[in-house]
């Protein structure tokens, strides 16, 4: 697969316009556009979202940016949806347009449908027999369909542009989705908050629509990751915490402790949240000495959407912000090789493709 610009043309363009980190933060305050400044290398974005009311356009932005980020495959999720919300979707909205793009799109599946009968099985506890054959099925459908992994799930998602939606970790479906995922060598993409203890509603959410209490989801989280250790999970979004409590410390402690776990590095400049990797545009020390300790286990996962939004700043320029300032072989590995391996050969195939 050849990129959307050349590797010469890509460095020209990086020497004419990669900034220092805190030029890139200082230039984002002052100007109303902030001018694009690819990666140093190349990366897969594991993480993006599309407009489901126009998915041709969606894909044309996506294809049409990753020129622009020096991104050789994005990879496009399912918003994690529940079944009375209107106007969810599922992957077969966009599969057909996608695979006219193999190896620069790539669709991860399950938001729409598996997410959503994890949420309805939770709410109801009805998780038995005549469940599980129906949600397995459901799964291995979509792999057949071509999806790529199953994401965006989720087990703690606040509401937003979806309803407010719980689900244990470990329950029945997520255990039954890590033996399936394990089974075909896909990942599990999953947004959940960290919530380590039975907790209030955060200030600055409001209840209703929230819950106002939250419940406990880090020991079930680990009875996840424990349940099938080839299942190979990504825990969405490290960098973008509504609770307080996703801490550096404890994403060091639940990667030394679970060899499946792998974490998506976002960084929203209009929505830092707490524990931003980021002050000033310069990555953290203890940010930095987490990515470095542990640089198997980490990809750029921007959340951002196609098309673009219209804001100053998009969600990838503020990550690849962070990316850049990344040693050359740790960037090296967050950029492509981890993809690669979590995702397994057909991902890892149309990265190589890109890369020569």
């Amino acid at each position: 697969m050849a990129m959307a610009i050349s590797c010469a043309a890509t460095g020209a363009l990086l020497a004419a316009h990669v900034l220092s980190a805190g030029q890139a933060q200082s230039m984002a305050r002052k100007s109303p556009l902030m001018e694009p400044v690819p990666a140093l290398t190349p990366f897969a974005d594991a993480h993006a979202h599309f407009d489901e009311k126009d998915v041709a356009g969606g894909i044309r932005s996506a294809l049409a940016a990753r020129g622009r980020e020096n991104a050789p495959m994005i990879l496009l999720l399912m918003s994690p949806d529940t079944f009375d919300h209107p106007g969810h979707y599922e992957a077969e909205i966009i599969l057909p347009e996608a695979k006219k793009y193999p190896g620069k799109i790539a669709v991860v599946g399950g938001g729409g449908s598996l997410n959503a009968m994890i949420i309805q099985s939770a709410a109801t506890g009805e998780a038995g027999p005549a469940v599980q054959k129906k949600f397995k099925d459901r799964a291995e459908r979509l792999l057949r369909e071509g999806v790529a992994g199953f994401g965006e799930m989720t087990a703690e998602h606040f509401d937003g542009n979806t309803p407010y939606q719980y689900a244990p970790p470990d329950h029945p479906l997520f255990l039954l989705l890590a033996d399936i995922a394990a089974e075909h060598g896909v990942p599990i993409d999953l947004h959940m908050e960290a919530v380590p203890q039975d907790m209030p509603l955060p200030a600055g959410l409001k209840s209703p629509p929230n819950p106002p209490r939250l419940h406990a989801n880090i020991a079930a989280f680990e009875r996840l990751l424990a349940h099938n250790p080839r299942a190979k999970i990504i825990w969405a979004h490290a960098g973008f915490d509504n609770t307080g409590y996703r801490t550096p410390e404890l994403n060091r402690r639940l990667l030394a402790a679970h060899s499946n776990l792998y974490m998506e590095l976002k960084a929203d400049p209009l929505a830092k949240g707490l524990n931003y990797p980021l002050a000033d545009g310069k990555i953290k020390p203890d940010w930095l000495q987490l990515i470095n300790d542990f640089p198997d286990r980490f990809v750029i996962g921007s959340d951002q959407h196609y098309p673009e939004p219209h804001d100053a700043v998009q969600r990838w320029q503020e990550v690849v912000l962070l990316l850049n300032q990344l040693p050359a072989d740790v960037r090296k590995k967050i950029g492509t090789q981890n993809i690669a391996h979590i995702y397994g050969k057909r991902v890892a195939t149309a990265l190589d493709m890109a890369k020569n």
